[in-house]
This record gives C-alpha cells, structure tokens and sequence, in this order.
C-alpha cells in the first residue's frame, strides 16, 4: 500500500508569504512533528512538543509564532515591541533558529532578533532600541538586558521554550522563572525537546494552559536513535584513537563529520593533532570568544572545512543536515547525551554513521548507556587502526595511511591563554546580540497574502 504524502504548508493554513520563502528553500511538505502542530498552534494552543532532533522542532514552532505574530487578529499589530519570543539554551542554538527564522520569515518584513552571550550589550541594545517583532535569546542574556531596563516583554504574546531538558540541565531554571513572571500571563506557550523527562512536564504545567502534548513518534526508548543512522562502537585504546580517527575520514561516501571531545582542552588536541595530518580541521570548545566560535561553525557550514571537533557546547546549535558521520573520541557521559552527539547525523531521512570509541576504563560507562537505550551492544569488539575489521565495518580503502597532507592550520585548536596561564574565561560572562533582522517596519492592516 502506498503511504500518503505529509501535507504541504499551504494546505496546513500557513500565510503564503511564508510558504513562499519555505519553497523558495524547496520546503513544501511538513515533517511529523510539523504537521501534528501546526493546525494547534495556528489557532493559538499551548503545546508540548516532543521528537528527535533533526526532524523539524523549529518550523515546528517557528512557522506558527511567524504566522501569528505576522496576521493574526487575537495579537496587537507589531509597534517595535516583541511580540514573539524564543527561548534556547546555548549560543549556538539561538544563531541556528535565528537563520531558519530570518528564511521563514524573509517575506513578511517581520524583524527578527537574536541575543546571547559573548557578544557586545551596545550591539543588542541598538537593535532593540530600534524595535524588534521576534526575539530568539539565551536565559541569562535575556535576563540581563530585562534587569537593566533595556528588553521589554509585556507585549509578549507567544512563548517558546526549545530544549527545555537541556535548560534544565544546564541549571536556567531560576532564570526560566523569572523570564515567565515577566511576561503576560494571557499568552500561547509552547514547549519542544528531543526528551521530555518527568520534572520538565511538571515545570510545564505550572506554566501552561492545557497544553496538548504531541510525540511524533513512538514512546518506545530505542525511538530516540534514528532509524537512518548506522551505530558502530568498539574498544579503542587512548594512543591509538587519533590514529583510528584519521582512517574513519578516509572512508568512502564520507561527508561533513564531527568529533567530539569531552573537554575543551581534548577538543584542541584532536583538532590540533589531524590538521597535522593534513585534514581540513575546526574546533568549538568553551575557551573560544564568541566571533571565533562562529567563525569555526560557518567554515563548516560553509564547506571551507569538512571536520567539525566539538564539545558539548555545539551538540545543540548545529543544524546541518548532511553530516555524514559522527565520531564519539570519548563515551559520553550518559545516554541523552549520546542520543544529542549522534542526532547530528542521520537527519531529515538523510543516512548517517556513528561510531563511539570507548577507552578500556570506559567500558561499563558504555554498558550502562546501551543498556539504557535498549542497543544491544554491551559486548563490543577491539579494533585497532589497522584492523581489517575497523576497515570493513566503516568501508575504508585498503592501504590508507594516516597522513593525507601537508599539515594545515587548524581553527580554534588551541584554547586563548590568560595571564595566569589558564584558558581565558573574560569572554565567558561577556554576552551580546547579534540582530537577525531587516530593520524594516512591519505593514499594518491586512498584511497576509491571500492565495
């Protein structure tokens, strides 16, 4: 039996200027989540929303906050004064939903701003000055400009919160709260995550009202890995996994990768230690000011380099859908986090490779995660970089060596010095914004376009 197509957005009620900008990025159909909450949240429901990532939380709810924000008769007309406001919780996060919001919206003369640390207040502050519809922040920056006056938020009329487990985690609650006390209390709310633990649906509905809660797929624990992603883990040893390393990105069929490190310092190394080897390297860690944390991500958004290693500082804010393979140097600390590291490959029906080294003291760490996901894969085998069986599993050409190159200067591999000889944590506690949007007004009226 064939299986019918998703809707399209036209046929889901979106305004046809932002189907336009949709199609003008070959976006026509919805994906599942898409289509589950768009008629709910078009007509202003409070929405718990809940799938992997990768398959389209942010049109999810950015489609329907444009749309409402843009024409929507229950919303005063934009004056300069944030009608919509998004809530992320890393840097790279909030640049990521403001560049899918700014194409969305592209036709609608909607302005669309972005705020979040590690960048000058002054920025920020003119920007908002100068009036903003849609805001997409982080909790302590936004909390810092509403303290000093300068963020106004009675004029909010739709709220969401995006990966509110990791807000969680990440200790934003506190700010959370006082980001809700601030804005009215009449508001549409809508909450998205890849997972949606126990404490952030009771958060939820203290702050909700009758939210509909939607999974777009199954509630079986295995769902949360993609179906489309191949899993290949076995025992490395820590000398030797540069080495395997270097291999894996000589596999056929390989794309955009991305490596990640458990620390920021493991993260320079790695980087450092391939573009020794002649590959074209980046890095993102948590010592890196913020310019050169965006400079590292558009390379590789860019294609001027293919290899990506990583903190977890970046596991949320890239959104790129044609990375091939993802390289675990480490065993992540939990099971969430490992379901977040290999969700960046295998995205939007794209295939994918994931492939976890674990280090001879790693072993039950790795126990406990396959365990918690249902894998299957707590007895792993032992390979090394040159075993034929590591060539085969992740179809590297016979005969590769290691070094593929001159050696190449590696961006962000090292992280800055301070004076006291430690990483340099001032651009920590600097926070910014970077404005997303045109700078034109908004039409008054009628300003939807009718098909």
């Amino acid at each position: 039996m064939a299986v019918s197509p998703s809707p399209t957005f036209v046929e889901l009620g979106v305004a046809a200027e932002i189907c336009d900008a949709l199609e003008g990025q070959g976006i026509t159909r919805t994906f599942a989540i898409q289509e589950l909450t768009l008629p709910l949240a078009l007509d202003g429901t409070d929405i718990i929303g809940q799938a992997r990532t990768g398959m389209g939380k942010t049109l999810g709810f950015g489609v329907p906050l444009i749309d409402r924000v843009f024409d929507d008769a229950r919303i005063p007309e934009p004056d300069g004064t944030a009608r919509g406001l998004i809530i992320v919780p890393t840097r790279e996060l909030c640049v990521q939903v403001g560049e899918d919001l700014h194409h969305a919206a592209a036709s609608t003369n909607l302005r669309i701003c972005t705020i979040y640390g590690g960048r000058p207040y002054d920025e920020q502050i003119e920007q908002l000055e100068s009036g903003v519809d849609i805001i997409v922040g982080t909790p302590g920056r936004l909390i810092d400009l509403y303290q000093r006056g300068s963020l106004e938020l009675s004029g909010v009329a739709v709220l969401v919160l995006d990966e509110a487990d990791e807000m969680l985690d990440l200790g934003f609650l506190p700010d959370i709260e006082k980001i809700l006390a601030a804005v009215p209390q009449e508001r549409q709310t809508m909450l998205f995550s890849a997972t949606m633990p126990g404490p952030i649906l009771t958060l939820a509905r203290t702050f909700m009202q009758r939210p509909v809660h939607i999974r777009a797929e199954s509630g079986e624990e295995e769902a949360t890995v993609h179906e489309t992603t191949k899993q290949v883990v076995f025992q490395s040893h820590q000398m030797d996994k540069v080495s395997v390393i270097a291999h894996i990105l000589q596999a056929k069929g390989r794309g955009r990768t991305i490596i990640f490190a458990r620390t920021k310092r493991g993260a320079a190394s790695v980087a450092e230690q391939l573009g020794e080897r002649g590959f074209l390297v980046t890095a993102v860690h948590g010592d890196m000011g913020q310019p050169a944390r965006e400079r590292s991500l558009t390379a590789f958004r860019t294609g001027d380099v293919d290899v990506l290693v990583a903190t977890d500082v970046a596991a949320r804010g890239i959104d790129i859908d044609d990375v091939t393979h993802v390289i675990n140097h480490q065993v992540p600390d939990d099971e969430m986090t490992y379901v977040h590291r290999i969700g960046r490959t295998g995205r939007a029906g794209h295939s994918g490779v994931a492939i976890t080294l674990v280090g001879w003291d790693e072993l039950q760490k790795w126990k406990m995660i396959s365990d918690s996901l249902n894998l299957d894969m707590a007895e792993i085998p032992t390979w090394f970089s040159n075993s034929p069986e590591l060539a085969e599993a992740l179809d590297i050409p016979e005969g590769v060596e290691e070094k593929v190159g001159p050696s190449r200067p590696v961006l962000g591999a090292r992280p800055p010095r301070g004076r006291d000889g430690r990483g340099d944590r001032r651009n920590r506690s600097a926070r910014g914004a970077r404005d997303g949007g045109d700078g034109r007004r908004p039409r008054h009226g009628d300003r939807r376009r009718r098909r």
